[in-house]
């Protein structure tokens, strides 16, 4: 009868975790600026414990977390935002003459090619490209556009923006106590192993985190110094955006070859300083995609270079864009469990054949 009454026990709470489960994914909208407070409070915990350790209160030290991430935040954009206009600036003076450039080179070669005098139609795509970026100071009347046009998506991007440092706020204020809370909710009997797992999860995630920091700073530096090389304008800024950025993959590296792409085209020797900076960022690409994540972030989590690329691919394909922001803490998680269960299996009846 023991046997019985655990097993309905287990199917009882098998059930409610399902039934969790379901209603978590049906919440899934609502629960994204809770998720992304909780993934920032992880990070930021530290160091608001290690003020604390140093007898600041708790709510001075979260504050002054969050107003460093606050003034991080703010620096990215006062970095990006200048650049981005300032380029598209120069861009708006510097096409038409581009233009008539390429126009003069291209001309002989449409001509011998279609036996006739041939011209390339630009001056139509460099009015409109002009007209667009000088429209660049009217983006606050978009925004309003926006607002009339689609006030619910606008208003759900603005609750976000609220909600996620007031989440934050709570979370580090109070994460010991939610801790303890949920660890008093672990049946006593697996109390040791959930704790040593959570722990191990615990250290195989701030691995991550270090290596994620390594890696971003050696792309900086390497986009930095390469672009510097060139003579590009903006070899700095670009290198530091490229490599901020890089924890959102493929996110810097789009967002830095665009912004070193309009940097070349603007050079005098336009052409070469295109091909030059295709190929530093190709280089780059590869350095990150091939070494530096497999090498350094893998290493730090344990997973093999050749599962780092492949967790890569296959939680891109199945979730998406956010399943590759969270292909590598994911499997990380989930390396820890399957040790576990491989340790259980080899220690099983099963396993030794007895």
């Amino acid at each position: 009868m023991r046997v019985r009454s655990e097993q309905l026990q287990a199917a009882w709470w098998l059930a409610v975790g399902a039934a969790l489960l379901w209603v978590l994914w049906l919440l899934r909208g609502t629960l994204t600026p809770f998720l992304a407070a909780a993934v920032l409070a992880f990070i930021l915990n530290p160091g608001v414990d290690w003020l604390a350790r140093r007898r600041v209160p708790r709510v001075g030290a979260v504050a002054v977390m969050l107003a460093l991430l606050f003034v991080g935040l703010m620096a990215v954009f006062l970095v990006v935002a200048p650049l981005i206009h300032r380029e598209t600036l120069e861009l708006a003076a510097h096409l038409p003459p581009f233009l008539a450039r390429l126009d003069a080179a291209v001309a002989p070669q449409l001509q011998a090619l279609f036996g006739r005098e041939v011209h390339l139609d630009l001056e139509s795509l460099a009015g409109l490209v002009v007209a667009q970026v000088k429209g660049i100071d009217g983006i606050a009347s978009g925004v309003l556009a926006m607002g009339r046009s689609g006030g619910a998506a606008l208003a759900a991007l603005l609750g976000n923006l609220v909600l996620i440092p007031m989440v934050l706020f709570y979370l580090l204020l109070d994460w010991h106590g939610m801790v303890a809370r949920v660890d008093r909710l672990v049946p006593r009997r697996f109390h040791t192993l959930v704790g040593g797992i959570a722990a191990e999860i615990d250290g195989v995630l701030g691995e991550f985190l270090r290596g994620q920091l390594a890696v971003m700073g050696l792309l900086a530096l390497y986009y930095t110094g390469a672009l510097w090389v060139l003579g590009v304008d903006f070899a700095l800024p670009i290198g530091l955006v490229t490599g901020g950025l890089a924890f959102v993959p493929y996110l810097g590296f789009g967002t830095g070859l665009g912004l070193a792409l309009l940097g070349a085209l603007l050079q005098p020797d336009g052409s070469w300083s295109l091909i030059a900076v295709v190929v530093v960022f190709g280089c780059g690409q590869l350095l990150e995609s091939f070494f530096l994540t497999p090498r350094i972030v893998g290493q730090r989590i344990g997973l093999h270079p050749l599962a780092v690329i492949f967790a890569l691919l296959a939680f891109g394909q199945v979730f998406g864009f956010f399943g590759v922001l969270l292909a590598l803490p994911a499997s990380a998680v989930l390396l820890v469990g399957l040790r576990h269960l491989k340790d259980a299996y080899l220690e099983s009846d099963f396993y030794a054949g007895s």
